[in-house]
């Protein structure tokens, strides 16, 4: 028998974790641990505290769920378009795994379905790529140029967001794990966040394009780019936040998850 949660019921008190934990059941076919439910429900409840749940407009958890198809029912926003990932991608601990090749997720959201100058996108990653020049998430126009990524530029991370230009090179090498994001607060500068610091550039803000964001890639003029074998356990898309607040709440649901699951 599958359970459907209740709101308050055994600590789930919001209405979307409630919602989302019964769908993502509905999926799987079966109940999750409680523990893994509550995770979510204190991520909601940790957001709705900080003031960032409203600009999350797209997301998936691809972690917890007892099965693929569980991962990929969105937490926010519209479910994204698999391209290729099967069952074996698939890790409740440590997310889901690309094969720098055809596997890629079109999160059937993209730039302009946000404001110029409101904008975020992150990603959080339990497995580094084994090559350089593969990309987290992104969506990328060349002409006329808009790029809105997180990309790994040949070794070194490049993030920008509503730009005319590639990004910022962050010198770190792609062996990065953890969260990493980008977001727009005005028309003059982006934040960006890896490996829990947080920067800013200047750098106008551009039209934002029409292309969806890809995760495991970027978007580059309607196709994937960049396919890279990371593993993903969580994207956001939406309007502008605090990244620092986020990478908090992202950081502490899949450690519960890790912890929750037998």
């Amino acid at each position: 028998m599958t359970l459907v949660w209740k709101s308050g019921w055994n600590g789930l008190t919001e209405p979307e974790a409630v919602d989302y934990v019964a769908a993502v059941e509905a999926a799987d076919g079966q109940e999750l641990e409680f523990g893994v439910a509550k995770a979510i429900n204190d991520f909601v409840v940790g957001c709705k505290a900080d003031g960032i749940w409203n600009a999350i407009k797209a997301s998936c958890i691809l972690a917890g769920a007892r099965t693929l198809a569980g991962a990929l029912v969105p937490l926010v926003g519209t479910a994204p378009t698999n391209n290729n990932f099967v069952s074996a991608d698939y890790d409740r601990e440590t997310g889901l795994k690309g094969d720098e090749s055809t596997k890629y997720l079109d999160t059937n959201r993209n730039p302009s379905d946000d404001p110029q100058n409101n904008a975020h996108c992150s990603v959080y990653t339990t497995e580094t790529s084994t090559s350089s020049a593969k990309h987290y998430i992104g969506a990328t126009s060349l002409s006329p140029a808009s790029y809105s990524q997180l990309i790994d530029n040949n070794g070194q991370l490049n993030f920008s967001l509503n730009s005319t230009a590639a990004g910022q090179i962050f010198g770190i090498g792609n062996t990065i794990t953890g969260f990493a994001g980008i977001s727009r607060p005005n028309s003059t500068s982006f934040d960006y966040r890896a490996l829990s610091t947080s920067y800013s550039r200047s750098a106008s803000s551009v039209a934002p394009n029409s292309l969806n964001y890809f995760v495991f890639c970027r978007n580059l003029n309607g196709s994937p780019n960049g396919i890279s074998n990371r593993r993903h356990t969580f994207y956001s898309i939406g309007e502008s936040l605090d990244l620092a607040l986020l990478d908090t709440r992202v950081s502490n649901l899949i450690t519960a998850i890790g912890a929750a699951i037998p």
